[in-house]
């Protein structure tokens, strides 16, 4: 079985809570793994009021005992601490929906005359449980060397250089900036636009991408629309709220060029067969080809704005303007770690499908075979094929 998981929780109800089924057992998980990366989603240049009050810590009920996977469902829950402040207060209707959001078409939808349910679950909040579920995932990987991460590429039309500059120093670049981004001057500009943005009472978007290094070959299949890992992977990032465009490898500047150059040849080299570059983004035929699986993914503005925009209220017909709710100036930089988490939940379920076995202990002789299949299973003049170095 591969893995499958479930959220629930409203932004200010009691709690977020997750169940992810499929995790092998034997897998080393604590909640002190899943905190660090619940911290990075809260700690970043642009974040609203809300991250102020949050102080999130995933429980693990379920799943786990001793310090490590059972097999069985991990079920773990995030509690909303603002929900005190709303239990018991009587909140007006909400009858203006904000262009953009999921307002009007969830309350035509589901037939809400006060559109808060849909704002409630709507709400980036939730993906606070994607992080928790991501990080066990990112657990999983690693157990198999495979590690992911991203940085920010551009916030409000300020793009950073990164020429020259590989996934793995980007990544550690990107750590150390409030802003997630490995360009130090750019970094620097995207605080900027980030403030005026904020004195104005605006929102930005921007551009993430997303590296995962150390991905076997394999992974993923050409044999149907649903098993393709590129697709299972966009529909994950574009699952995220806000994500309205993803990119795998060089997709869109490869339209501009022909196609001998648009593709990564392949020709023998010093220790088998070698790439001339990664354009494809390390999936061709929607399959792992063993190089770095990368993508990019478009985050438009959020459509909470403190300067309203124009709409309709719902109760009267009247012209109005939309409502400020609590919310970021540039979730851009907290994204990333929501984008991490979602490819590493694909990427995890794609290797266990891959590998099959119910333990770690059985995962990782497979695991060892498939490395050892990827050297010494098709040759080129005598020699082996080296796909996965």
């Amino acid at each position: 079985m591969s893995l499958r998981y479930l959220t629930a929780g409203e932004s200010h109800g009691p709690a977020l809570t997750a169940i992810l089924e499929g995790l092998p057992a034997g897998l080393a998980l604590d909640e002190t793994i899943i905190a660090a990366d619940l911290a990075r989603r809260q700690t970043a240049a642009g974040a609203g009021g809300r991250m102020a009050i949050e102080k999130d810590r995933a429980a693990i009920l379920a799943g786990v005992m001793e310090g490590q996977t059972t097999g069985a469902p991990l079920a773990v829950q995030i509690t909303n601490l603002d929900h005190a402040n709303w239990k018991g207060r009587e909140v007006p209707a909400y009858t203006i929906p904000r262009p953009g959001h999921a307002d009007l078409a969830a309350a035509i939808k589901y037939g809400y005359d006060d559109i808060r349910p849909s704002l409630e679950r709507a709400s980036a909040r939730e993906t606070a449980a994607r992080v928790a579920v991501g990080a066990a995932c990112r657990a999983l990987l690693s157990n198999f060397g495979i590690r992911v991460g991203g940085y920010v590429v551009a916030v409000g039309g300020k793009t950073a250089s990164l020429s020259g500059i590989g996934f793995e120093d980007r990544i550690a670049r990107a750590r150390e900036s409030a802003v997630q981004c490995p360009d130090p001057a750019a970094a620097q500009e995207i605080e900027l636009l980030i403030e005026a943005a904020r004195a104005e009472g605006q929102t930005l978007g921007g551009i993430i991408e997303i590296a995962a290094q150390g991905v076997p070959p394999g992974l993923g299949s050409h044999v149907n629309w649903d098993r393709r890992l590129d697709a299972r992977l966009a529909q994950a990032v574009l699952g995220v709220p806000a994500m309205k465009g993803v990119e795998i490898g060089d997709a869109f500047n490869n339209t501009a060029v022909q196609g001998t150059r648009a593709h990564d040849a392949i020709y023998p080299g010093q220790h088998g067969l070698e790439r001339r570059g990664n354009a494809c983004g390390g999936i061709e035929g929607g399959i792992s080809n063993g190089n770095t699986v990368w993508l990019r993914a478009a985050m438009k503005p959020i459509p909470t704005t403190l300067q309203g925009q124009e709409s309709v209220d719902l109760a009267t017909g009247l012209a109005s303007h939309s409502r400020y709710e609590r919310s970021d100036v540039c979730p851009v930089p907290r994204a990333v770690i929501v984008l991490e988490a979602v490819v590493a939940i694909v990427l995890a379920d794609a290797l266990i499908e891959k590998l099959g076995g119910d333990s770690i202990a059985e995962m990782t002789p497979r695991f060892a075979t498939l490395k050892r299949a990827t050297f010494e299973g098709a040759r080129m003049s005598g020699k082996p094929h080296l796909f996965w170095p």
